[in-house]
């Protein structure tokens, strides 16, 4: 049986997140068939998953954003890579391949290729660096510059990455696409621009590694619906609300759409409201917080938004909409990369409003056949089946 080091930005303890949904299910798919050895960074004591795991190894993260913009203007290096450089990490990472024969690493988000020179396989998720360059575009003044800056020098982390992956992998084939045409045509250099000539270059494949659903979980069926206070229809926002794409779509919600409805109840749902999210509740925004389980709300609602103007791979939260049989109304960014077959509606943010009034009106049997989109194409077993391959699990 081989033995894999599993290195993640974030403790993949539980999917209760965007980046932990993925990293979690990877972690489930990869501990069936092999030995894994997790070392991941979290913000404090991270809890075990429940998975047949051959160690787990949690570096406690306190490096502060100040400091790792401070060492990143210091070093030329992207503020991302100072934000996840320790010494501790590097103590864990080293410490784990002096005890064990490691066959091979699946890193988990780009942050997490400093830590390996060996043969891996990286998981970038999304092209972070397009992210920064859109966040620039959108800013003015020393913030665009850092926003910029970032996305360049990122971008040269992830080419020269790239070249000494076995596989680079991302969530949806347009990421992926994203990338290869990136760096069709470049020498990958170093995020300081000098080229590296240490570090074998293994250039593997980029590929989609598309993200699935737990249709069994998110089942309507087994769900009761959450009582909610007020009069007409709940639409539901789920999502991390200290995330800036999260937080500006519900701002936006708010001060554009829902005025032009008369009786709309809006909820949003997620963990870590920040004050400008507070900020929205009233007499007919629900702002829960963190909450135990996102399924009783999304079971309530007449329909779900996602109104994001910025989204990179695959949103989870439209995937549970959809296994919930929930009417789904989202932007092309957010529905960028989910083979829907159009059992969700897709609308810009000038056609937002007349959309969720069209859907809210006549939803037909779009849910159902949301649910049934999904059960057909979106299994976590049948999404991470190349990662057999790319592992070597199916010589073992």
């Amino acid at each position: 049986m081989s033995d894999i080091l599993f290195l993640a930005h974030r403790a993949p303890s539980a999917p209760d997140r965007g980046d932990r949904i993925r990293s979690y299910h990877v972690l489930r798919h990869l501990a069936a068939r092999a030995r894994v050895h997790v070392v991941a960074f979290d913000e404090g004591e991270a809890p075990r998953p429940d998975l047949p795991l051959a160690s787990w190894t949690i570096v406690p993260r306190t490096k502060s954003r100040p400091r790792a913009v401070v060492e990143a203007l210091a070093t030329g290096r992207p503020v991302s890579i100072a934000a996840f450089d320790s010494p501790a990490m590097h103590s864990a990472v080293a410490s784990v391949r002096k005890n064990n024969r490691i066959d091979t690493t699946y890193v988990f988000s780009g942050q997490m290729a400093q830590y390996t020179t060996d043969e891996f396989v990286m998981d970038f998720v999304d092209v972070d660096s397009a992210k920064f360059a859109q966040l620039a575009a959108d800013r003015r003044g020393s913030v665009a510059w850092l926003y910029a800056r970032e996305a360049r020098l990122l971008a040269g982390f992830e080419r020269e990455t790239a070249t000494r992956a076995t596989a680079s992998l991302f969530v949806s084939e347009a990421e992926a696409a994203l990338f290869r045409s990136a760096t069709a045509s470049s020498l990958p250099r170093a995020s300081s621009g000098r080229t590296r000539t240490d570090i074998p270059s293994r250039a593997g494949p980029i590929m989609a590694v598309n993200n699935g659903i737990d249709a069994a979980r998110f089942d309507p069926a087994a769900v009761t619906p959450q009582a909610a206070a007020g009069q007409g229809p709940l639409v539901v926002f789920t999502g991390q609300m200290d995330y800036q794409p999260n937080i500006d779509a519900c701002r936006w919600f708010v001060a554009e759409v829902l005025p032009r409805f008369a009786d709309i109840r809006f909820a949003i749902v997620g963990r870590a409201p920040t004050a400008a999210v507070r900020a929205l509740a009233g007499p007919r925004v629900i702002v829960t917080g963190e909450v135990a389980d996102t399924r009783p709300w999304l079971a309530a609602a007449a329909a779900c938004v996602a109104p994001l103007s910025l989204a990179r791979g695959i949103q989870n939260k439209v995937l549970e909409a959809m296994a919930m049989a929930r009417p789904v109304l989202a932007t092309p960014e957010a529905a960028e990369g989910i083979e829907h077959a159009e059992t969700i509606r897709v609308a810009p943010r000038s056609g937002f409003a007349a959309a969720l009034a069209d859907l809210l009106a006549a939803p037909g049997d779009l849910g159902a056949r949301a649910r049934a989109q999904v059960l057909a194409h979106y299994d976590w077993s049948a999404r991470l089946t190349p990662l057999d391959v790319l592992m070597g699990l199916d010589r073992t």
